[in-house]
This record gives structure tokens, sequence and C-alpha cells, in this order.
């Protein structure tokens, strides 16, 4: 009964160790690090489905979505206009008005110019509603974060989360960026402190940050069962070996 019990340990424990992270593929593809170096210049550029709000002062019915008020009079329009699959919006009394690829001070010099038509000294503000990013696997609070600024930093995007879990694997930490038609991606080693401006990166809104888990949260887990079960296995052969 003590050899079978042995063997029977020994199988639970073997067929524990296989475990599985879908965040870590085991052929590591190239890291792009010039994709991701520190760009003290970046600034978003509009994209498509980016949706936008414009607000003038003092002009409900040229405003999407105001800052300036409480709520925006000119419903027909609703609280944002969406970029469309041309990278155009429907700006009111303007027009159709290509945005994409333009920083949002760069559409916002383009507007005012074109609403000095009408008005003396307008005031427009231009914001893009959608700007986020994404992380996934062991932190706290996984989500799609929405940020305000176009400088956010991995260990600042890492806080709102709450911070890791456990068994994060904080040497294999990637980011994921879409470039046109590529996706770029870097593998960030956060356990070592020797280069801080290449560990805790600049991130750009899109981009999207997973957080493995080390290969032995599974194992553990199982573990856990298991020997609570491999106790009571053993508690009920000494009960039939007593009888």
């Amino acid at each position: 009964m003590k050899t079978t019990l042995k063997y029977l340990f020994i199988v639970l424990i073997l067929s524990s160790c296989k475990t599985q992270n879908l965040l870590v593929s085991k052929e590591q593809k190239p890291e792009d690090k010039n994709t991701f170096l520190y760009d003290s210049d970046y600034q978003y550029r509009i994209r498509k489905d980016d949706k936008i709000s414009i607000s003038v002062w003092g002009e409900d019915d040229l405003s999407v979505g105001s800052v300036y008020g409480i709520y925006n009079s000119n419903e027909v329009y609703g609280k944002w206009l969406m970029v469309d699959i041309n990278g155009n919006i429907e700006v009111p009394k303007i027009g159709t008005t290509n945005v994409l690829g333009k920083t949002v001070p760069e559409l916002k010099i383009l507007l005012t110019e074109k609403l000095k038509k009408w008005l003396v000294n307008p005031i427009v503000d231009i914001k893009v509603l959608n700007k986020e990013i994404t992380i996934l696997g062991e932190v706290r609070n996984p989500n799609t974060i929405q940020v305000d600024k176009d400088n956010v930093t991995l260990l600042e995007l890492i806080s709102k989360t709450g911070g890791f879990e456990f068994y994060a694997n904080l040497k294999s930490i990637k980011v994921l960026r879409q470039e046109g038609e590529n996706v770029r991606v870097t593998n960030i080693d956060l356990t070592t402190a020797n280069d801080i401006l290449n560990t805790n990166i600049q991130l750009h809104p899109g981009d999207v940050v997973i957080v493995p888990s080390k290969k032995n949260k599974e194992f553990d887990k199982r573990i856990a069962t298991i020997i609570p079960l491999a106790t009571t296995v053993s508690a009920a052969a000494i009960l039939v070996g007593l009888l």
C-alpha cells in the first residue's frame, strides 16, 4: 500500500509540472530597440477611428463635446467626432476636414485659422478622447487605461493597475506597438536597474503591455491541491491497515 501511494504521489507531481504561459512564446521575436527609444519631442498623431472633441470658447454651435460648458447645445453632432476611414471629420461650419496624422497642436492651429472667417479671435481646444494603453497579465487590475498625456512611462502605467501580482515575471515584460501594418515588440527586464531609460520606457497611446507569469505559478497552485489530497489518501490507507 505504501509503495502504491508513493507512485501515485509521484505521478500527480509530474503531471502537475506541465504548465503553459500563454503570454510567452518559446521562439522569441527579435527586439526592436530603436522603436522604443525615448523621444522628448514625441506627440500623438491622430488615427482612423479616433474620437475627437472640439471646444470653441463661447460658441456652443461650433463645439462638439465642449470642455467649456456642462453640455454641448449642438446635440446633432453628439459628444465627439469620429475620424472616418479616409481620415476625415465633419467640423461644424467648416465641413469636411482631414485630420489623419496631425498632432493636436497642428489641428488646433488649422481650425483656429479656418474659424477666423467668422470669429475675431477664436479660442479652440482639441482633445483625442480614446488615447489608451492596454496592460494584461500579472498585475492587480489588468485593464485598458485612458491616458491624457503623450508621455507615459512603463512604471507609471503599472502603478495605475495597483502594481504587480506575486507571480509576475519581471524579467520578461513585453511591450507591443503597432506601426502601420507592423507590430514592434520589445522585452523589458525590470530586475536590473543599470539603465533606467531603457527599462522604464516611454509608452505611446495604443501600446499593449504584457506581464507574463513565472513558470512555477501553475505548479505552486497544483501542489497546494495535491498535498492535502496526498495527506487524505495516506490517512485513508492507515485506517485501512488498522481494520
